[in-house]
């Protein structure tokens, strides 16, 4: 992706970003994490609110750019089917949110698991 697309996709607002997700994840059918070494996921602490959630891009491109400056993550995708099999059920079980495509603001899209696994399936079901 040319560096002047992946900059106006990032500057999208949070609810364009979260659209874009669901396009695009629903056509490549794959969502990207970010991972350390030990294959151990990026989880951020909401301080004010008071709970952590997994964030997840719809492209490679952004989860690099998110992660820029830091060497000790890298990004890893994660099939849909997995997702939906393994994931969710994970994350609902663990009481992890998902915050979905955070780009260069401060605001991301927080759903619970179950919740972007409809909105990606009722996706799935109008292509």
């Amino acid at each position: 992706m040319n560096p002047d697309t992946l900059e106006s996709i990032l500057n999208f607002s949070c609810e364009e970003r979260y659209d874009y997700f669901l396009s695009k994840v629903g056509e490549e059918k794959e969502v990207w994490i970010l991972v350390n070494e030990n294959s151990q996921f990026l989880k951020i602490y909401a301080e004010e609110e008071k709970f952590e959630y997994l964030p997840v891009w719809p492209e490679q491109d952004f989860a690099i750019e998110y992660n820029k400056g830091t060497k000790e993550l890298f990004p890893k995708s994660i099939s849909l089917p997995e997702l939906f099999k393994k994931w969710i059920p994970g994350l609902k079980k663990d009481g992890l949110e998902i915050g979905v495509f955070p780009g260069l603001d401060a605001d991301v899209w927080i759903t619970e698991p179950s919740e972007l696994q409809s909105d990606l399936q009722d996706e799935l079901s109008a292509l």
